[in-house]
Order: C-alpha cells, then sequence, then structure tokens
C-alpha cells in the first residue's frame, strides 16, 4: 500500500461517513434479520467498551448510535446505512451495533440468548466482512474477550481489534497495551495482523478506521 492509495482511502472514507448515516432494522433474533445486501461490518465488545460512541464519531452523528452508561442496553443487533455517493462508487456499506458481552449482571437466560444471537449472526451472514473487536485501552484484554475471538477464529470470520478510550491513559501505558494485544493475537489464525488506536473524543483513529472500512468495500466489490 503506497502513501497515495493510503490518502485517497483515507478521503473516500472521510466523504462516505460526511453523508447522511440513519437506523435501518433492529433484529431481536436471527429470524428477523435484513436481507443480506452490500458489505457489512460489525462492532463487538464488552459492555460499555464504547461501541456506540465509536458508531457516532464514525458517522459524525452524535445520536446515530444509542450510548448509555448501563451496561447491556443494546440487546438487539442494530443496523446502520450509509450514503449512496453520486457517483455511485463505495456505496452498499452497512454497519452492525452488535450487543456488548460480559455483563456479568444480566439474567443468565438473556446473556445465553444474546450469545447465541452472536454466534449465529457471525456463523450464517455471507455478506459479513469483517468484525471489529473493541477493547477498552485502559483494561487491555480480559478472559471474556479471548472467548470471543476463539469464536470468531472457529468461524473463520475475518476480525480486527480496534482500542478505544485511547486519549484517557498515558502514552507509555497506551503502547504496552497496544504491545501485549499483539502479542495475544498471534495466537488467533482469523485475527487481522494489525490494531488501530481510536478515540471517539478526540476523533483520534477515525479516518483509519473508515479507511479499512472503504478498503474491505472495495476488495468485496471486485
Amino acid at each position: 500500500m503506497t502513501a497515495d492509495n493510503d490518502a485517497e482511502l483515507i478521503e473516500a472514507g472521510r466523504k462516505i461517513f460526511a453523508g447522511e448515516w440513519q437506523f435501518f432494522w433492529a433484529s431481536p433474533s436471527i429470524e428477523s434479520l435484513p436481507p443480506m445486501q452490500g458489505v457489512e461490518v460489525a462492532f463487538a465488545g464488552r459492555s460499555n467498551v464504547g461501541k456506540s460512541s465509536l458508531i457516532n464519531a464514525l458517522t459524525n452523528r452524535n445520536g446515530l448510535a444509542r450510548t448509555s452508561h448501563t451496561p447491556g442496553r443494546t440487546q438487539e443487533l442494530i443496523f446502520f446505512e450509509g450514503p449512496t455517493p453520486a457517483d455511485g462508487k463505495d456505496a452498499g456499506l452497512r454497519l452492525v451495533d452488535m450487543p456488548g458481552y460480559g455483563y456479568a449482571s444480566a439474567p443468565k437466560t438473556k446473556v445465553a440468548s444474546w450469545t447465541a444471537l452472536i454466534h449465529k449472526f457471525l456463523q450464517g451472514r455471507a455478506n459479513l466482512a469483517r468484525v471489529y473487536v473493541l477493547i477498552d485501552s485502559r483494561h487491555g484484554f480480559k478472559d471474556v474477550d479471548a472467548d470471543v475471538l476463539k469464536t470468531l477464529d472457529r468461524a473463520a470470520m475475518s476480525y480486527q481489534v480496534v482500542l478505544t478510550k485511547a486519549d484517557q491513559i498515558k502514552k507509555s501505558e497506551l503502547e504496552g497495551t497496544t504491545a501485549g494485544v499483539m502479542e495475544a493475537l498471534r495466537k488467533h489464525p482469523a485475527a487481522f495482523p494489525e490494531i488501530l488506536v481510536t478515540s471517539s473524543r478526540t476523533g483520534a483513529g477515525m479516518p483509519e478506521l473508515r479507511a479499512a472500512m472503504i478498503k474491505l468495500l472495495r476488495e468485496r466489490g471486485s
């Protein structure tokens, strides 16, 4: 990848995410999923890792994805659709906000229901191009994250780790977390070999994340 290509992808990402993104569909069960169209990327992570804030930052919409200080609020697969550019290029991208996992206070039956929904979605969604697994920079990997990565490995689903809340820790601590996550990912065959470091508050890493999605969209369309 050349610097020119990187710059072009970043600009293409800026354009498509500057357009009008909107809520499209909510699925509480695998039977209620929308028809498979376009290219989907999903966001997974522990409860309160910052998924909704990240989606809002990506799309420049403060209220697109609902944010809450109450863990476990998102209990469905939430789909968002982007605009269709005038030239028709880079159209057809969808974002999927997945239920947060690892919320210990939720009823066991509800956790089991969410878990089953997530697993079935990952294994049966042909147009799902990648899952972005969000990890809180302040805490790094937890055991429950490792379980999710194993599920993604078994499903042969491509995934990439995105560190969130990078503005809330010191640079040296962030470097330590990044190194630890990279080392852990060596054991996971479906993991993308690079991680993205982001902050929804400052916007850091958002251009690179948008560019990564544009690249996926084009690879799927070629």
